[in-house]
């Protein structure tokens, strides 16, 4: 996906001679790992369905029951250790917090990043504000302190992080069940001859290069994706386009694009960092590469969220404004026909 989100999903089938028994009783016999306190939570948020209608805690399994609950992952991959980085924060209350990410920042720890990624950043703000025994119990409850979904290194924008399990909970569900609003400002290259359209394709790893991702057109492989996109603005040989996330899988909006043959502006991982559009006179080259030292990096910006507010029920909007690089690259396309 561009976006990843931290939840699980599992679905259990009740035996046919299954003894009434409390659904959080049930779960927690069938999930590792998983305490009775967090079932409770996620029946509360509505996150436990039973024949596809939520239920609370105490609803009896019967027989043949089909039960199936969404939850935030509670495995511990890595200790995250506070660090003293800078956070744009957009807005903040007692529950939820919202995050501005430049690019450069890597989300969330991982092989290669063991340091200096937003959770450090996000630790070190937490035990601030928080001290230092508050600190570490949330960590033991959350070891990835809020976090529902995430964005990729080299793409700027927005992120919701959760400050308690019950709104870790209801955030989980609403990106499970994709209620929440994701728009993204991306220059790609090839104008881009269709207003609007929706791209869906599967989307997996890569069999022979495991870094990438891939769509697969047979439906075989990989998830469903899908994604939504308009055009804002042609530049010739490259087009602004808004893109709506439907789904949230591993690279989506890269991978999707590439596949309907334009390729993110600079988007080294799969091959944007080539000229694919446009002449090849020592001009042009000079330009492009002048451009691609303005803007390093996939030309991608998280631009808009919209999700609900676990506690008070209100939607929330909040837009980011293009970072500095893409601005001047797109300025710079802007004046391309004066300058070849």
């Amino acid at each position: 996906m561009e976006e990843d989100a931290f939840y699980e999903h599992f679905r259990f089938v009740a035996d046919s001679g299954q003894s009434l028994l409390r659904v959080d009783k049930f779960l927690v016999d069938r999930i590792e790992h998983v305490s009775r306190n967090r079932i409770q939570l996620a029946a509360g948020a509505g996150c436990i369905l039973a024949n596809g209608k939520p239920v609370k805690s105490g609803y009896k399994v019967k027989p043949d029951d089909v039960v199936t609950v969404v939850m935030d992952h509670p495995r511990r991959e890595l200790e995250i250790i506070p660090e003293n980085i800078p956070l744009r924060i957009v807005y903040e209350d007692g529950d939820v917090m919202v995050i501005d990410k430049p690019p450069g920042l890597v989300v969330h720890p991982g092989h290669g990043n063991y340091t200096g990624t937003m959770l450090n950043a996000i630790a070190w703000y937490m035990q601030e504000m928080r001290g230092i025994s508050a600190f570490v119990e949330m960590t033991e409850q959350d070891p990835r302190l809020g976090l529902v979904h995430r964005i990729d290194k080299d793409t700027s924008g927005l992120l919701v992080v959760a400050k308690n399990p019950e709104s870790k909970t209801h955030l989980s569900l609403q990106f499970f069940r994709k209620t929440t609003l994701r728009k993204y400002l991306a220059l790609v290259w090839g104008n881009v001859k269709a207003d609007e359209g929706r791209i869906e394709g599967n989307i997996g790893r890569n069999p022979k290069d495991k870094m990438l991702m891939m769509v697969f057109t047979d439906g075989a492989g990989g998830r469903n994706a899908v994604t939504r996109y308009r055009v804002l603005e042609r530049f010739g040989y490259v087009t602004l386009i808004e893109c709506q996330l439907e789904t949230g899988r591993t690279h989506q909006i890269r991978v999707h694009l590439k596949h309907i043959g334009h390729t993110l502006f600079n988007d080294e991982r799969y091959g944007g960092h080539e000229i694919l559009k446009g002449n090849h006179t020592a001009k042009y080259k000079q330009f492009i590469q002048n451009c691609f030292e303005i803007c390093p990096r996939q030309a991608l910006h998280a631009q808009t969220l919209g999700f609900v507010h676990p506690k008070t029920g209100k939607e929330m909007f909040f837009e980011s404004s293009l970072p500095e690089d893409m601005e001047r690259l797109i300025g710079k396309f802007k004046s391309l026909t004066g300058i070849l």
